[in-house]
């Protein structure tokens, strides 16, 4: 393991105390989005019938705004085996 050469100015100490707790923060919030995900993709499913998986993809697809690569890998994944399955 490195040697950490912890800094010998209080300043510096409480500048990076500061940038971990801003890391933490941000660390919680992350969190509590991915609950609010996960209950959303609840919602979906018992009120549209949509699994999870299902519907976490789509989402995916709206968010990156890339349906057509995602087409475009699924074509080439089907041509693929189509082709491995019938050597």
């Amino acid at each position: 393991m490195t040697d950490v050469i912890i800094p010998s100015s209080p300043d510096d100490r409480s500048s990076i105390r500061a940038a971990v707790e801003e890391i933490s923060n941000s660390m919680t919030r992350i969190e509590a989005e991915q609950d609010q995900i996960k209950a959303v993709l609840a919602t979906i499913e018992e009120k549209y019938d949509i699994p999870k998986k299902q519907a976490r993809k789509l989402a995916n697809i709206y968010h990156r705004q890339n349906a057509s690569e995602v087409i475009g890998e699924m074509n080439s994944l089907e041509t693929l085996y189509e082709a491995i399955a019938r050597a």
